[in-house]
């Protein structure tokens, strides 16, 4: 008899759709992108979450990465020049 592949639910499902949600509306600032490139490689031959799989190849189309490996290789970059999680100088924190 035939198994039947079951799709499964990531842990992290709800909060990464939220995510993707907002990526497929912005801009690929580098927070951007490397959101992208961390989202790609967790669900990267993950048997499950199809539609967040479907639309995180939906937003690399969108902001010109035809390939995974263009989007890891320029998120290799920011991460190497220490811009990955780096806060607009504009910004003032909440405290202040």
């Amino acid at each position: 008899m035939a198994e039947k592949k079951l799709e499964q639910q990531h842990p992290q499902y709800f909060k990464d759709r939220r995510i993707v949600t907002d990526l497929a509306k912005a801009e690929p600032t580098n927070l951007n992108l490397c959101e992208l490139a961390r989202l790609k490689m967790r669900y990267q031959g993950f048997p499950g979450a199809r539609d967040i799989q479907k639309d995180l190849e939906y937003v690399m189309q969108k902001w010109g990465f035809p390939e995974e490996e263009s989007l890891f290789t320029k998120t290799r970059q920011i991460h190497a020049d220490g811009l990955a999680y780096q806060r607009n100088s504009n910004e003032q924190d909440d405290w202040i």
